[in-house]
C-alpha cells in the first residue's frame, strides 16, 4: 500500500484554510487553487489587486568576495548589469543550454545576492550551484525563514500604499508595521510587487493585505494570468530539455558572457532552431490542454480559457516553418481536429 505523500505548508495555510479555500498538492505544497474562483480572481487582478500566496517560492542567498563569479558562469544573464537595488531574470543552464530553471537574482550589496528560484526546482537548485561553489562564495537556503506575498494588478501599489518604482528594482520598507523587502516584480503582466517578509510575520501581512482592499487568489488565477501575457511556467513550457533561444528567452542570455552550456546557445542561434515556442489563440470553440499534439510535429505546452479574451488560449512549440503570428495551426482536443493560429506575444494587452 503506497504511503501518502506529505504535503508541505506556508505560513499561510491556516489562513486559506479559514477563508475556504479549495486546496491542492503543488510541487510537494499544500496550496489554494481558488477562493471565489479561478474567474472572478484573475479579473480582480486585471482590474484592480489581488494577492498570492507564493511562500513556497525558495529563497537562496549567495555571499562572498566571489559570489558575483559562481553567479557569472551559473547563470545565463549577465549580472554585472544590475546595481545594489536592481533585481534581473535570468535561467541557470545545464551544459546543453536546457534551462534547470528560470528565476529572478536580487542584488543586495557589492557581494551579496538573492536568488528566486521555482518551489518544484529549490532543492536542485540548491545541490547545482552548492557543487559549483568557488572559494570566497556562500550559496544558503533560507526558504524556511521567508514568507513571501505577491500582490498584483494596477491599483496593486495604490491599494499598499507605495510609491512608484521602476519594474525589477526592490526597496525595503514596512506596511502596517510589518518590515518588508518591495520587489517590483510578478508573474501576471500587471503592475504591483512580491513582498519578501520573515515567515512568523507572513499571517499579519496577509491581513493588512486583506484589509487594504486586495482580493486572495489562488494558483488557479496565477496560472490563467500568466498565461495571457506568455511568460513561461518551468516543467511545462521550458525545462532541462528545452533551450533558452528555442523557447524564445534569447533575451535572456548574455551569449557574450560564459555560463555553462553557452556555445550551444551560440550555435542554436547562429543555425536558427528547429522548433520554436510559439503563442496560439483558437478560431474554434475548445480549451487546449498541456500534451496535446499539434499537427505537423508540434505539442501544446500550456492551454486555458481565457477569462479577459474569452477564448481559447495557449502556448507551444511547432517547427519554426509554422512560427510566424498567423500561422495557422491544428490541434488534436480530445480526438478532435481544431483549428487554431499563431499570434504575437503576449496574447493579451490591456488597453489603454
Amino acid at each position: 500500500m503506497a504511503v501518502p505523500e506529505t504535503l508541505l505548508h506556508t505560513p499561510l495555510h491556516d489562513r486559506h484554510v479559514e477563508l475556504g479555500a479549495k486546496m491542492v498538492p503543488f510541487a510537494g505544497w499544500e496550496m489554494p487553487v481558488q477562493y471565489a474562483g479561478v474567474i472572478p480572481e484573475h479579473r480582480a487582478v486585471r482590474t484592480d489587486a489581488g494577492v498570492f500566496d507564493v511562500s513556497h517560492m525558495g529563497e537562496l542567498e549567495v555571499e562572498g568576495p566571489r559570489a558575483r563569479d559562481l553567479l557569472q558562469a551559473a547563470l545565463s544573464n549577465d549580472i554585472d548589469r544590475i546595481e545594489i537595488g536592481d533585481a534581473q531574470y535570468t535561467l541557470l543552464t545545464n551544459e546543453d543550454g536546457g534551462i534547470v530553471d528560470d528565476l529572478i537574482v536580487y542584488r543586495l550589496g557589492d557581494c551579496f545576492y538573492l536568488l528566486v528560484v521555482n518551489a518544484s526546482n529549490r532543492e536542485a537548485d540548491y545541490a547545482w550551484l552548492k557543487e559549483r561553489e568557488v572559494p570566497g562564495s556562500d550559496v544558503r537556503d533560507v526558504s524556511d525563514e521567508c514568507g513571501l506575498l505577491a500582490v498584483q494588478g494596477p491599483r496593486a501599489m495604490e491599494r499598499l500604499g507605495l510609491p512608484p518604482a521602476k519594474p525589477f528594482t526592490f526597496a525595503e520598507t514596512t506596511i502596517d508595521g510589518v518590515e518588508v523587502m518591495v520587489n517590483r516584480t510578478g508573474y501576471t503582466g500587471e503592475d504591483g510587487c512580491e513582498l519578501l517578509c520573515m515567515s512568523e510575520d507572513a499571517t499579519r501581512l496577509w491581513d493588512a493585505v486583506l484589509e487594504r482592499g486586495a482580493v486572495s487568489c489562488g494558483l488557479g488565477a496565477r496560472d490563467t494570468l500568466r498565461l495571457e501575457v506568455c511568460y513561461p511556467l518551468h516543467g511545462n513550457d521550458i525545462g532541462p530539455d528545452t533551450d533558452a533561444i528555442s523557447a524564445g528567452l534569447g533575451w535572456a542570455c548574455a551569449l557574450d558572457t560564459e555560463f555553462e552550456g553557452v556555445d550551444v546557445l551560440r550555435r542554436v542561434k547562429e543555425a536558427g532552431p528547429e522548433r520554436r515556442l510559439v503563442a496560439f489563440v483558437m478560431d474554434e470553440k475548445a480549451i487546449p490542454r498541456h500534451g496535446m499534439a499539434i499537427e505537423g510535429g508540434g505539442e501544446v505546452t500550456s492551454g486555458t480559457h481565457s477569462p479577459m479574451l474569452e477564448i481559447g488560449i495557449g502556448m507551444g512549440y511547432v517547427p519554426s516553418a509554422q512560427a510566424k503570428a498567423g500561422s495557422e495551426l491544428t490541434i488534436d482536443v480530445r480526438g478532435k481536429a481544431r483549428r487554431a493560429r499563431v499570434v504575437k506575444k503576449p496574447i493579451y494587452k490591456r488597453e489603454d
